[in-house]
């Protein structure tokens, strides 16, 4: 299958043969963005953009060697692009899953929930439809795919499909203006679709996951390539120079700027970050392959060249190995320390260093079926040779029958998603037997009366009576671990008001309360368990207070492998203290050292954790009747 155009247009080509100077350190640089995104993310909240760079290197490189190919031949041998492609990809994505599934078997049933889907995926590079049809979330941290980071290639590798068909076309055109416009039509529209899907209010996932609307970095460097097609490249002079430097620097102050201040999965990063960032990716790629251009030495150093070659490998390895890392970690009680990125990452740079030399560099010299002969004919090789062929072989020969084991025994669900259905359940089942909505049980004789009213004499401090609140006192809203608690929560607190939701923060309860509190069934006493799934800011908590009056309020500190954790049960504690009637339910102190009580995920409890979980809202609730906190919020127990 070819073309042939009217006249061939090549692609920009260097003085010194078909290399680009400087790419490979920007794929290290871009790779090393997305590495401190998933290892630290709170050091770089936007270093996921380093995939959007990735694309813009790749729809300029692709194109290039199609044009260059034209140039050459008069013809764009389409299967034979794919099979280069194929050659390329295809080896150390087989090897990242077979060894990967295997670490997961030994190491959490809870890694393989949709491993089936997650390897067919991978291997016929629809991942990203795959997540998109899972509901899956790319920024969401709990219970992760273990092959989540494959969306991106799936994307390419569909683009790899799409553009050369496309060039058959758009490469008939005589000038290189009219063959770039169909090219950059494809990516601007892909942009305002971005842009568009997240106005409208679509699911983060579908918007950052879609081939239609993430698809705009790919084409708009195939565009540039286009563009700038032509005669070879001279080498630039001082002028140049200057003018490339200027350009490149202020790209990367673009990258850097966003790569620290854009937030994932907001508004503002499919508005326009993601669409930015690819720009200044464009301008930095201009840049750096002008022919002598001295930014481009400067990223051809040997370490960033080093890791540039490898980027593909590492950017493979980093993620399944993290979540393997951390799951081992949590489950033996290091989930707060950086012990699992740390592993994970010297893993990583390990793996990807020998896949590149084992694996990758030998099917694309020889393609498959050479690398075939020479792994496994070790007679013909030196004896190191043969250690290398024969431990490739012992790696396949265990991870092939580990990943079907995997795939047989897979779980339906995670040991935490398990844990909230139970509490799901019973909830629902309550609920239904309680009449619908309406709450499972009424404060009794023995309740308080409706803070605010007469109470006595507020100022003087009250003797403790030897009494507890009861079930029927107590409305409580909390997230998915207080929704895991439930069976635990109705066994210590018969009776009592619970509305909780998965992934709920503060803000989300405050609405809550506040509806509960204007329809007049907001009871008597707050529990409050909402830390676990983001910040809880002052402001919040302020106005958690506003909407409950002078309620008896109990705040269930978190308890999570989070990095906001600590901060979440710092501002708890310090509102607690500055208010009378406020008191914190000691969850995080009481559940640690006791992972067995909890999830796989280290955050939800099984039947154990509840317990405790309820028996640190007792603790609290006990408390809240101590002589300096009745007279606090002013109700007298009777």
């Amino acid at each position: 299958m070819s073309v042939r155009p009217l006249r061939p247009t090549g692609a920009p080509v260097t003085a010194r043969g078909g290399r680009f100077g400087g790419l490979d350190g920007l794929r290290a640089i871009a790779v090393g963005m997305v590495l401190v995104y998933h290892l630290f993310p709170a050091a770089l909240p936007g270093g996921f953009l380093g995939v959007d760079v990735f694309f813009v290197m790749s729809g300029f490189l692709i194109t290039s060697l199609l044009l260059r190919e034209l140039s050459g031949t008069g013809r764009i041998d389409l299967l034979a692009f794919w099979r280069r492609r194929a050659r390329r990809l295809l080896p150390a994505v087989a090897l990242v899953v077979l060894v990967s599934t295997s670490l997961a078997l030994a190491a959490s049933r809870d890694l393989l929930v949709g491993v089936a889907q997650q390897i067919a995926g991978a291997l016929l590079f629809v991942s990203n439809w795959v997540f998109i049809a899972n509901g899956s979330d790319y920024f969401a941290r709990d219970a992760p795919e273990l092959f989540r980071n494959f969306w991106s290639l799936a994307l390419e590798e569909q683009f790899y499909i799409v553009l050369p068909l496309l060039a058959l076309l758009v490469f008939k055109f005589r000038s290189r203006l009219t063959r770039a416009l169909p090219l950059a039509a494809l990516g601007l529209g892909s942009a305002f679709l971005m842009a568009a899907l997240a106005n409208a209010g679509s699911e983060p996932t579908r918007v950052y996951f879609g081939s239609d609307s993430h698809s705009f970095g790919l084409f708009l460097g195939a565009t540039m390539a286009v563009l700038l097609s032509g005669r070879p490249q001279q080498p630039v002079g001082r002028a140049g120079q200057v003018a490339s430097f200027g350009v490149a620097v202020a790209g990367f102050a673009v990258l850097g700027t966003l790569a620290v201040t854009l937030q994932e999965a907001s508004q503002e990063s499919f508005a326009w970050g993601f669409q930015a960032a690819t720009i200044a990716a464009l301008s930095v790629v201009w840049a750096v392959t002008r022919e002598g251009a001295l930014v481009g030495r400067l990223l051809d150093v040997a370490p960033l060249r080093w890791i540039g070659e490898r980027s593909y490998g590492i950017y493979l390895w980093h993620w399944p190995l993290l979540v393997i890392a951390t799951s081992v970690a949590t489950a033996a009680g290091l989930g707060t320390t950086p012990v699992a990125q740390v592993v994970s990452l010297a893993m990583t740079l390990v793996f990807a260093a020998l896949s590149y030399r084992y694996v990758e560099q030998p099917v694309r010299r020889v393609g498959l079926r050479g690398a075939l002969v020479r792994w496994f004919s070790p007679r013909r090789y030196t004896p190191r040779q043969r250690r290398v062929s024969l431990a490739l072989a012992a790696v396949l020969a265990v991870t092939f029958p580990l990943t079907g084991v995997a795939v047989a025994i897979a779980p339906e669900r995670t040991s935490s998603a398990d844990s909230i259905l139970r509490g799901q359940e019973q909830l629902k089942a309550d609920k239904s037997a309680a009449g619908g909505d309406e709450a499972a049980g009424d404060p009794g004789e023995g309740s308080s009366p409706q803070p605010g009213g007469e109470s006595g004499d507020q100022d003087q401090p009250k003797a403790a009576p030897a009494i507890r609140f009861e079930g029927g006192e107590i409305t409580a809203v909390g997230d998915s671990v207080m929704l895991a608690s439930y069976p635990e929560l109705t066994d210590a607190f018969p009776g009592i008001d619970v509305d909780a939701a998965v992934s709920r923060g503060l803000w989300a309860g405050v609405d809550v309360l506040g509806e509960l509190a204007d329809r007049g069934e907001l009871r008597d006493v707050v529990v409050v368990g909402l830390g676990t799934n983001g910040p809880v800011e002052p402001e919040s908590l302020t106005a958690l207070r506003e909407v409950i009056g002078e309620r008896p309020l109990v705040l269930i500190d978190a308890h999570a492998d989070r990095e906001w954790i600590p901060e979440v049960n710092e501002n708890l504690n310090a509102f607690a203290a500055a208010h009378r009637g406020v008191v914190v339910a000691q969850w995080d102190s009481g559940v640690a050292g006791t992972p067995e009580f909890l999830a796989e995920d280290g955050i939800h409890p099984g039947p154990e954790g509840g317990e405790i979980y309820a028996g640190a809202i007792r603790q609290a609730l006990d408390e809240l009747l101590s002589p300096a906190e009745a007279r606090g919020w002013g109700v007298a127990r009777r």
